[in-house]
């Protein structure tokens, strides 16, 4: 037997004499071998595998660590235009629909000073004080003067810039002039009401309040509705007397009565009423007798005073200290200022913590004097309570009394309080800051630790709020207002709604450095939140602070990547943003950063510098021609060819932005110039491996189609109306006709449109030949599918120059084969393996006039066995080849919206195989199912919004959307799955190394009826679950378990006709693996959650193959995927072998095969990144390494018969020279590539009619199927260790003709797909169930 390099790894690979390559590969380090990934799950990973302590070379290669496929893009990738900015969540209701001011203050004193109402006994001593003034202390009208002069300066230091007017003791006529008076003042901001009752009776049950007649002879009542009519909306009412909730229940009544004259009254009309119904006002000595107004307009003052007689701080301080408190309250410095900023911050934070979220914004963020009222509401509840009263207010607050941060408060203000005898005693003595910002500070760092979007939101948010005011606080409050934002949509709403705007709008205008880069961050998520903030930035010129950061030497990559972002959002769709921006030259500051080569850009900055110009000069046409005056094109064309598709599809953007939608007659050289380099550069991406870059493609393309569709659709409409037998011809060749019945100017370059059957006789071509006029238009650039092999060497014919002056349409802006190959892009993008993309293919071909129809099936064109179908295809039309169109798969539903022309003449159609049936239906004006008008005029605004919209503008702003703080620390949950998986794989690779293998049951374990009815054209088994996956030639896909025996799923790979199933690949299978899925035109689609029933999601699909041999029918692809290097190798019907690195969606690599023949057979090693075998219809093999000069190894041809390679895989174990090869023939070859002049081992395996070869990835056993119904089964060694032909032992039925065959990686488990229904599993001797 012969041994298995299962311990050692080769990491010298050398290859003897006879191969073409040197030993280069002995130097060249397998940079994807390595245990730290790109995207290793856990970098340190230390695994414990029985004796095994760390991850050894050998399993460095049996357990590749690259991961693909598993980003953002990848999560839903035809759904991606459902994440972005206002997607994430509900629309914001942060923003106040009408901020408000107060205008107009109405003060009334109802005193009568010295004369008691009759219906309130006072106690004695009581409580005198009436706005900090005893009323006794003076003569009586010199008292009431200075005392509403008082409450007029009380009010001041809230709102000093309103209009104040003070009635004292007034009669109704005196109250009604001065409300009418304030209305008019006022007039659509509100009033405040100001009403002191103290020298009156209590209100009457009605609810009117008392006032005086002229001769202070009698009490007059003043019914609310009254005061309402004079007042009107919006208002404030503060009444402050005994019983005042009664006037509160008056007002309410009368809006439950509907007497109010104003609509949303109560709405509009806020109350603060001073006690309960049955309550009198607080009479004991402690409380000044206005203790209600003292509360709402001296807080401070009111509450020290109150605070102190309750502490013990009223043995050491006279409380004629509070009357003193050096410092003005708006100077946070000062003792006074941080007490009042402290009581600002607590008020907020209750506020904030007990209010529906709705209603604090309307309280305490809409009008500033409401906001102070209320949060001095909250001190009078809390004092009035401890003297049995209960203030009441309209909106109702829930009880606030005894929330705990009134403690915090009690605390500040005792530790400021103890520093008033020392201030007093020496001058010079200085004042201590409360550690009361600091703590709240730390509280909410200790939240941002351990809470989470599912927890209590943080309390201290309006205390953050309130740091930012300060400097010596404002950077941390800031990093953390950074991390509390960076939670989440939600943590971004919430902040919002508290009041944050304001704050880091203003600060936008400090020049402190440190602050740049956390106000970017909080910017950035803002506007990914709420895209509406543009306006604001734009107002207070925000946008220069963010140009001025982008163009900055010393801020980080992904920081400029935040900054141009924040620019991108105040330009997207904003036209004063964007002639802002311009004017500012932002074009020239992204330029700039595109065109730095040291360090080279980091990919998200490219990205966004790529979006940011994109929406600058979007439908902005000032900004389009400064950027081609710039060369923007020429610095965002090489962005094509970056790694991330993310950066691509970008740039894509950038430049279909570039171009300007609209209809342009005749244009300047310059101009026609710029938009042939975008347009070029643009089809040279048309088949990028990322649908992200595609889509882009797409939508570039309908922005040129709309602004050309005349050209275009004379381009599509003359080819369809030839008159010459060239549509019986291959159209490969680039170049120019001229149709002598239209005498107009089209392209030749349309693909094999129709094929020719074979006794087709060449056409006769006239005219004489030239050569194009474009580089471009002879040979685009390799991997674009506009490059058929064919054409690579096929005549030009080109007709006629087009410079004579029979040509009748219009001088064209750019040159006719560019839109040829427009054509033809907008149909390869109509075929695209990716729904969502052809779905963007099919509209841009309607700009065009090329609109799809109802197709019937072809009788003909049915498989055996493949019921008819009797609905439509929905993408029947849109046929997959590798050239425009293959004609021989049924009708084209296809319709030109052109006008009428004549179809083509039958006997053009004779002698072909397959030919198409198009109907030209005229396309009138006035056709209400035209979808497009005919008129080539003007761009109308109802015609742009049919163009398709770019996705990756909105889909990149998601990415700002999610937390970008913190560790890119693994789930634990994924990271213990890994382990689990590797230790399951380290076992099975050591079980199926070392054990002696005696062959296979000859008796299926299990047998799986698929119910396919063109058979099994390939399987697999999954390596970690009981799971095997079948399909068919249909592309029908089935998911089995096998040990429970139950179907988990099936599914359609796609909805086009072209069917035919290649290879099935799992992706990841050491993680969450997903299925990939290869036509056989070289389409591949990736799909995960497979194996749920229903749930399945297509996460990418590209077009492998681009081109075909010359006279080749189809592409007939074989592809094979290898883990270890991230690349799938395609080939089949081609010259050449496509290298796809998945990783980066992109093609790597388009090599020679060095071979005239067909790839018929593909093998990539699964432990040695970069090595693959190919198999050709000649029965040569030859054997590649990426990682070589010269790619070509070794070449050989072990089949002594012309027979086309079947099978081929290398043998198990880290050798990497050995290789196994099987031929129609029945012959399996065994290759040393060393020695590839002859095989070391050949087993005649049949006489003939190999179909299948299977070889186990680590066991040394191989099986080969028969289509004579049988199975046979070797060792490494060429003996045979069993032969499979029934189904069951006794009596069995024959097993079908064998398609597919394949082995359990980690398991001897055998897969064997038939020409019938069923798919059988076969285990070991010693096996008794798989796992």
């Amino acid at each position: 037997m012969v041994s298995q390099s299962s311990v050692t790894v080769v990491t010298n690979h050398r290859y003897d004499d006879g191969c073409t390559s040197t030993s280069a590969a002995s130097s060249h380090d397998d940079g994807r071998m390595s245990i730290i990934a790109s995207r290793r799950i856990d970098d340190d990973t230390s695994s414990n595998y029985g004796n095994v302590t760390t991850i050894t070379a050998t399993s460095m290669a049996y357990l590749p660590q690259t991961i693909v496929l598993c980003d953002l893009r990848h999560e839903s990738s035809e759904a991606i235009t459902s994440l972005g900015l206002s997607d994430i969540i509900q629309a914001p209701r942060w923003r106040l629909k009408d901020r408000m001011k107060t205008g107009c203050v109405a003060l009334v004193m109802c005193l009568n000073i010295s004369i008691d109402p009759p219906d309130v006994i006072k106690i004695s001593p009581c409580a005198r004080m009436e706005c900090w003034i005893d009323p006794f202390s003076m003569f009586p009208p010199r008292a009431l003067e200075a005392i509403g002069q008082n409450l007029n300066i009380q009010y001041e230091r809230w709102l000093p810039r309103a209009r104040y007017k003070v009635q004292l003791d007034p009669t109704k006529d005196d109250v009604r002039k001065l409300c009418l008076s304030s209305r008019k003042n006022a007039k659509n901001e509100r009033v405040l009401f100001h009403y002191n009752g103290h020298g009156v009776p209590k209100p009457t049950p009605n609810g009117e309040i008392w006032v005086y007649n002229k001769n202070f002879t009698q009490y007059i009542p003043l019914p609310v509705s009254e005061l309402d009519s004079w007042l009107k909306t919006p208002s404030i009412y503060v009444f402050d007397c005994s019983a005042a909730r009664v006037i509160v229940n008056a007002f309410t009544e009368l809006h439950d009565s509907g007497s109010s004259g104003s609509p949303g009254f109560l709405k509009d009309c806020i109350l603060l009423a001073a006690c309960d119904v049955h309550e009198t006002l607080p009479q004991s000595v402690e409380f000044p007798a206005d203790v209600f107004t003292s509360c709402l307009t001296t807080p401070i003052k009111m509450a020290l005073k109150w605070f102190c007689r309750r502490s013990l701080l009223k043995e050491i301080i006279d409380e004629s200290f509070i009357d003193r408190i050096p410092g003005r309250q708006n100077d946070r410095k000062t003792l006074l200022g941080e007490l009042n900023w402290i009581f600002t911050a607590v008020t907020d934070t209750i506020a904030w913590n007990v209010l529906p979220r709705e209603l604090f914004q309307r309280l305490f963020r809409q009008d500033l004097l409401v906001a102070s009222l209320f949060r001095n509401f909250l001190l009078a509840e809390r004092i009035m309570r401890s003297g049995n009263c209960t203030p009441i207010s309209h909106p109702m607050l829930p009880p606030t009394h005894q929330h705990h941060m009134w403690d915090a408060w009690d605390m500040a203000a005792e530790i400021c309080l103890s520093q008033l005898p020392q201030l007093f005693l020496d001058p010079n003595a200085e004042f201590q800051p409360s550690p009361f910002f600091t703590e709240q500070l730390t509280a909410f760092e200790v939240w941002l630790d351990h809470g989470s979007e599912h927890k209590k939101p943080p309390e201290q948010l309006p205390i953050v709020l309130q740091v930012l005011l300060s400097q010596c606080h404002r950077f941390r409050a800031l990093v953390l207002l950074g991390r509390f934002l960076d939670m989440g949509p939600w943590a971004v709403d919430l902040a919002l709604s508290v009041g944050i705007f304001p704050y880091v709008v203003k600060l936008l205008q400090t020049t402190t450095i440190e602050l740049r880069q956390i106000l970017v961050f909080i910017w950035t998520k803002i506007l990914a939140f709420d895209k509406s903030c543009q306006v604001d930035l734009v107002k207070d010129k925000g946008h220069e602070y963010f140009i001025n950061f982008l163009d900055s030497s010393d801020a980080f990559p992904e920081q400029r990547a935040m900054a141009a972002f924040v620019l991108a959002v105040i330009v997207d769709g904003y036209k004063q943003g964007q002639e802002s921006c311009l004017e500012a030259n932002l074009i020239g500051v992204c330029l700039g950063h595109l065109e730095a080569c040291d360090p080279p850009p980091d990919p998200l900055l490219l990205q966004w510098l790529c979006l940011c110009l994109g929406k600058l000069w979007e439908d902005f046409l000032e900004a389009q021609i400064m950027g081609r005056q710039a060369n923007a094109s020429e610095k965002l064309i090489p962005l094509l060819s970056e790694a991330q598709p993310e950066v691509r599809a970008a740039a894509v953007f950038a430049l279909g932005t570039l171009l300007d939608v609209g209809y342009k007659e005749f244009d300047d050289d310059e101009n026609i110039i710029a938009e042939d380099i975008v347009i070029n550069s643009l089809l040279d991406v048309v088949s990028d491996g990322s649908a992200l870059v595609r889509a882009e493609v797409a939508v570039a393309l309908a922005r040129f189609a709309f602004g050309h569709k005349q050209h275009l659709k004379s381009v599509a409409a003359t080819y369809w109306k030839s008159q010459t037998n060239s549509l019986r011809t291959s159209f490969a060749s680039m170049g120019k006709f001229h149709d002598p019945g239209t005498s107009s100017i089209v392209s030749s370059h349309m693909g094999s449109l129709t094929r020719a059957s074979t006794d087709s006789q060449p056409v006769a071509r006239e005219g004489r030949i030239s050569s194009s006029p474009h580089g471009s238009s002879s040979a685009l650039m390799h991997g674009s599918p506009l490059s058929d092999d064919s054409s690579l060497h096929s005549d030009s014919g080109i007709m006629h120059d087009g410079l004579n002056n029979e040509v009748v349409h219009k001088p064209r802006t750019l040159d006719s084969s560019i839109y040829s190959q427009c054509v033809l892009a907008m149909f390869t993008l109509a075929k695209d393996p990716s729904p969502r993309i052809a779905s963007l293919g099919r509209r841009v071909l309607s700009i065009i006039g090329i609109e799809q129809v109802v197709t019937k099936p072809s009788k003909t064109s049915g498989r055996p066995g493949e019921p008819a179908s009797a609905s439509p295809t929905p993408l029947a039309g849109l046929v997959r080849s590798s050239s425009w169109f293959d004609m021989h798969t049924g009708h084209l539903p296809l319709t030109f919206r052109t006008p009428p022309v004549s179809p083509p003449r039958p006997s053009y159609m004779k002698g072909m195989r397959r030919v198409c049936s198009l109907e030209f239906r005229p396309h009138l004006l006035a056709s209400p199912d035209s979808g497009l008008a005919n008129s080539l005029s003007s761009a109308s605004g109802s015609e742009k919004s049919l163009l398709p919209q770019s996705t990756i503008y909105k889909w990149s702003c998601a990415h700002f959307s999610k937390p970008l703080l913190g560790g890119a620390d693994a789930n634990e949950e994924i990271a213990a799955q890994r382990e689990e998986r590797e230790k399951f794989a380290l076992d099975g690779i050591a079980k199926c190394q070392h054990s002696s293998i005696s062959g296979l049951n000859n008796i299926p374990m299990a047998n799986w009826d698929t119910k396919f009815e063109m058979g099994t054209k390939t399987a697999l088994l999954h390596p970690f679950s009981p799971i095997v996956v079948a399909a068919d030639e249909n592309e029908r896909i089935r998911v089995w378990n096998y040990e429970e025996a139950t179907l988990l799923n099936g599914f359609d790979n796609h909805d086009f006709p072209d069917k035919g199933i290649s290879k099935l690949c799992l992706v990841n299978e050491l993680d969450e693996s997903l299925l990939l899925v290869a036509s056989c035109d070289g389409s591949v689609r990736v799909w995960k959650d497979y194996t749920t029933k229903g749930r399945q999601k297509l996460v990418t699909g590209f077009s492998s193959l681009h081109g075909h041999k010359s006279g080749a029918r189809g592409l007939n692809a074989v592809v094979d995927w290898q883990q270890q290097s991230g690349y799938l190798y395609a080939s089949g019907n081609s010259s050449s072998i496509m290298l796809w690195d998945l990783d980066k969606e992109k093609l790597f690599k388009s090599a020679s095969s060095e071979s005239e023949c067909s790839v018929t057979a593909l093998s990539a090693s699964q432990v040695h990144g970069g090595q693959l075998a190919a198999g050709f219809a000649d029965g040569s093999v030859r054997l590649y390494d990426v990682r070589t000069p010269e790619w070509l190894v070794c070449d050989t041809r072990p089949h002594r018969k012309v027979e086309k390679v079947v099978g081929l895989s290398f043998l198990p174990g880290l050798d990497p020279r050995k290789i196994v090869s099987a031929s129609p023939a029945g012959d399996i070859q065994f290759l040393d590539l060393r020695r590839p002049k002859e095989t070391y081992l050949t087993i005649d395996a049949h006489r003939g009619s190999l179909t299948a070869l299977g070889v186990h990835r680590h066991a040394p056993i191989i099986a080969s199927g028969s289509a004579k119904q049988l199975i046979k089964v070797f060792n490494l060694e060429g003996e045979q260790l069993g032969t499979i032909k029934y189904h069951t032992s006794f009596m069995g039925q024959k097993i079908d003709p064998v398609n597919c065959l394949a082995f359990h990686p980690y398991q001897v488990l055998l897969a064997a797909g038939a020409a019938g229904s069923f798919v059988s599993l076969y285990n070991h001797h010693n096996t008794q169930s798989p796992r």
